[in-house]
């Protein structure tokens, strides 16, 4: 079933998860999409960033909306017509929302080797608790990126430095929440943030 898993962390809060097994074709007919996005979907060259971009309109759907109710301001955050807070995310054949009436943010990302060659660029107080022996160090680093990610996600304001201005306190390997603080412009912000793990992938949400 397409619909993966649904989360609620709080009672104006919920998540829903969607796992792509199906093909562009039935995506397409299952949903109906405003001219703008239709000409966008169109346009990409990819099959995974097709289906991604088709998966989060049926998760759209599930929550009850439809493509027309979404729309994005210019840095690019979105927005429901209904004013609910939103926030969206697809990595390979995983995509996510969160619909609130917080200001939230999320982020999926496929657990791979290779981010410990972008660690340096988005690491910054996290030094302080990160062992690189340890065996879960692959997860801990995919974690605060996400955390991270969604962090900026929420903030949506240019100049957001994931290695300066965001900070992830510590959190053990069991842990499936912790806090992180967005530090900026002499102001800080402080979200709770929740986050699991399954089939490879990780996802982090934060909520205000």
């Amino acid at each position: 079933m397409p619909l993966y898993k649904t989360i609620r962390p709080n009672s104006q809060t919920t998540v829903k998860i969607w796992k792509i097994d199906e093909s562009y074709d039935h995506l397409m007919q299952s949903i109906r999409l405003k001219p703008k996005s239709l000409e966008r979907v169109l346009g990409m060259k990819s099959d995974i960033h097709r289906r991604g971009f088709l998966s989060v309109r049926c998760l759209l759907a599930e929550f009850g909306y439809e493509d027309s109710d979404l729309f994005y301001d210019e840095n690019g955050k979105p927005h429901l017509q209904d004013g609910k807070q939103i926030s969206i995310t697809h990595s390979f054949h995983f995509s996510a929302i969160i619909i609130s009436d917080l200001i939230v943010g999320i982020d999926i990302e496929k657990q791979r080797d290779k981010i410990t060659i972008i660690a340096h660029k988005f690491i910054g107080y996290e030094h302080d608790y990160l062992v690189k022996d340890d065996k879960n160090y692959i997860e801990k680093l995919t974690a605060i990126w996400c955390v991270k990610e969604s962090l900026y996600k929420l903030f949506a304001t240019p100049g957001l430095s994931f290695q300066k201005h965001c900070l992830v306190i510590p959190f053990s390997n069991n842990d499936d929440k912790t806090i992180a603080w967005v530090d900026y412009k002499a102001k800080k912000h402080r979200y709770n943030i929740r986050f699991l793990e399954f089939e490879g992938f990780t996802c982090a949400y934060a909520i205000a």
